[in-house]
């Protein structure tokens, strides 16, 4: 039996709150799921949402939820990239590196059984691209078939630091797939003085050189820079010094320096401050690849099937996004 009693505080209980606003409503004398399920009846009907039935009263959202995902730029909608830690064991001992990277550093592979599967199984998730990072990529033997095995399903990028294209190394790179597979290589300021600062005296000659060989090799080559964010406005000279080398605009990365990993500072990014990028390491799945050594953003340590862990990423993000608009609520005080 519908109680009109209820539905009529329905009406004047929601009315008060701004739209996307939540509010707390008795249930009444009655069976419960009974009077739970007239809520839900009229919720359904007046177009606003039953967000949960909590003792005896239930929580409605004026107005339906709205839907993160579909507010995003479909290329931001988490699962469209996917970020591989191929290792993390690399050459350099960057002061700002995000994830603690160095020549100590444990390798923690993901090897290439691993990166296999999730190649395959990220093309049946809808993933567009597949990124490839450590530590250094290029320190792997087997680096060459890592990137054969993902360039098979989709378009691939490989971040490296560009210092170990010489003998072996240059000839796995010579291996890869040119029209499936981008390089990105980190290069921080047109000059010396600034790069080496942070990445070890002779890093940006030799980045530089790595960043003419790759492009005469006939890769399409980015390059991304890491500064100060105060410093991250002002870069004309930069750019003009990659167009020298032959670097699209386009591909002309420049970022924020993190407060993370090795860093002593920059900007702060948690969960509620960045839209996710799937990222998997051998330690499990990360909401996002500034964060994959660190606890506070690990989603789960099951790796497979990738699509449970797409879609748990996702709803993380959904709920979040939910949560923080239901919390800002209109006050009015005039």
């Amino acid at each position: 039996m519908v109680s009109h009693g209820l539905v009529l505080d329905l009406v004047e209980r929601v009315g008060t709150v701004a739209r996307h606003g939540t509010v707390s409503v008795p249930l009444g004398e009655g069976d419960p799921e009974e009077l739970a399920a007239t809520v839900a009846a009229w919720c359904a009907r007046s177009g606003n949402e039953l967000v949960e039935v909590r003792g005896s009263r239930a929580v409605v959202r004026r107005g339906r939820s709205p839907d993160p995902l579909a507010e995003l730029a479909p290329d931001l909608v988490p699962g469209t990239r996917l970020w591989m830690y191929t290792n993390f064991d690399c050459n350099l001992a960057c002061d700002y590196c995000c994830v603690r990277s160095s020549p100590q550093s444990a390798r923690r592979a993901l090897g290439l059984d691993r990166v296999r599967r999730l190649a395959t199984e990220a093309l049946a998730a809808g993933v567009s691209e597949l990124i490839l990072t450590g530590g250094e990529p290029f320190l792997l033997p087997d680096i060459d078939e890592l990137v054969t095995v993902c360039t098979a399903e989709l378009p691939t990028t490989l971040l490296t630091n560009g210092m170990l294209f010489r003998g072996r190394r240059l000839e796995a790179l010579r291996q890869m797939d040119r029209t499936q597979l981008a390089l990105q290589i980190s290069l921080d300021s047109a000059t010396p003085e600034q790069h080496d600062g942070h990445r070890g005296r002779g890093s940006w000659e030799r980045a530089v050189a790595g960043i003419r060989t790759a492009h005469d090799e006939g890769f399409r080559v980015r390059v991304a820079a890491t500064l100060p964010y105060e410093q991250t406005h002002e870069l004309a000279a930069f750019h003009t010094f990659l167009d020298s080398l032959g670097i699209a605009r386009e591909d002309q990365v420049i970022r924020a320096l993190a407060h993370r990993g090795a860093a002593d500072n920059g900007i702060e990014l948690t969960l509620e401050s960045l839209i996710p990028e799937v990222t998997v390491t051998a330690d499990g799945v990360y909401w996002h690849p500034v964060s994959a050594d660190h606890d506070d953003q690990l989603v789960t340590r099951d790796i497979f099937p990738l699509q449970d862990a797409i879609t748990e990423v996702r709803r993380r993000f959904t709920e979040q996004r939910a949560q923080a608009t239901a919390a800002a609520q209109w006050f009015p005080c005039a």
